[in-house]
């Protein structure tokens, strides 16, 4: 709980002194549409325009490996037409042949919309989540998954704000992902928990808790690694236009499996969780109706 409070106050620190480093999705700025008479190169482009004044620029291809798509952060000094010129005037140096297909701007209001519909979104996916939770199992259970999945969401953010990577609509969905992973831990464990408050009649909470993590320990391990390993061939052979989604996942499945272990059951204890609250309620005079 103490290593947790201080990712918690660090990431809310680092977000509060410099904040994200907000994409084009969010900030606005400047789609160029580029088709090469053959195949581009994207890291080339990439260097090219990371050595002038358009540093981090997003490149990515745009259906086929001729079409290539660039965008900008916005620049409030040059208008579309002079954008335009630049970036044939940089890449024109190749030799290839060229085409500016288009050159449109996104304002700021676009990424204001999307900044208020992805944080509706995690709000939806959270309550959601609160009352799937409650429904299954018991309302402090739920309140327990939720406390581990604001912790996951805070910290993994919180890291984003510290090393200053892209944060862009990749890797929300990136986040929304690991709510999910998450959350797919703290059911297994909360499900072990349930079946062994029935089996463990004379063991206190804290020892079926306990119990029921370990038992589970072994899967939890098995679907990391094996996750972790599709991650990481996702940032180290996915290309650039996805590192910032494949860090988000690896980090958040390693905070998710630490916050399914060490936050969700320890919350659940400490709001009360006891075996009356998971055991089914006889109802008076059952026993007498089933005798003949």
């Amino acid at each position: 709980m103490v290593i947790s409070v201080v990712l918690i106050v660090c990431s809310i620190a680092s977000l509060l002194t410099k904040d994200l480093n907000y994409g084009v999705d969010f900030t606005g700025g400047t789609v160029v549409e580029l088709g090469y008479t053959g195949p581009a190169d994207l890291n080339e482009i990439r260097s090219t325009l990371q050595g002038s004044e358009f540093q981090g620029a997003v490149v990515q291809y745009y259906g086929s490996s001729q079409d290539v798509l660039i965008r900008l952060a916005p620049r409030e000094d040059l208008n579309s037409a002079e954008i335009s010129n630049k970036i044939l005037g940089l890449l024109e140096n190749d030799g290839q042949q060229i085409e500016m297909r288009r050159v449109e701007f996104v304002g700021a209001q676009v990424g204001e919309e999307l900044t208020e519909s992805g944080g509706l979104a995690m709000l939806i996916a959270l309550f959601g989540i609160l009352v799937y939770v409650a429904f299954r199992f018991q309302t402090r259970f739920a309140l327990g998954a939720i406390v581990a999945l604001v912790h996951d969401i805070i910290i993994t953010i919180g890291f984003f704000s510290f090393v200053q990577m892209d944060f862009d609509l990749s890797v929300l969905a990136a986040i929304l992902a690991v709510i999910g992973y998450s959350l797919n831990d703290t059911i297994v464990v909360f499900d072990r928990v349930r079946e062994n408050f029935r089996r463990m009649r004379n063991s206190t909470p804290v020892e079926v808790f306990n119990s029921s993590i370990n038992q589970t320990m072994s899967r939890t391990i098995i679907t990391g690694v094996t996750t972790l390993l599709v991650l990481l061939a996702l940032f180290y052979l996915g290309g650039e236009i996805i590192h910032g989604f494949a860090a988000a996942l690896i980090f958040g499945v390693l905070i998710g499996t630490y916050s399914s272990i060490y936050i969700a059951s320890p919350a659940a204890l400490m709001l009360g969780v006891s075996r009356a609250d998971l055991m089914p309620v006889e109802k008076e005079g059952a026993k007498l109706s089933d005798s003949p």
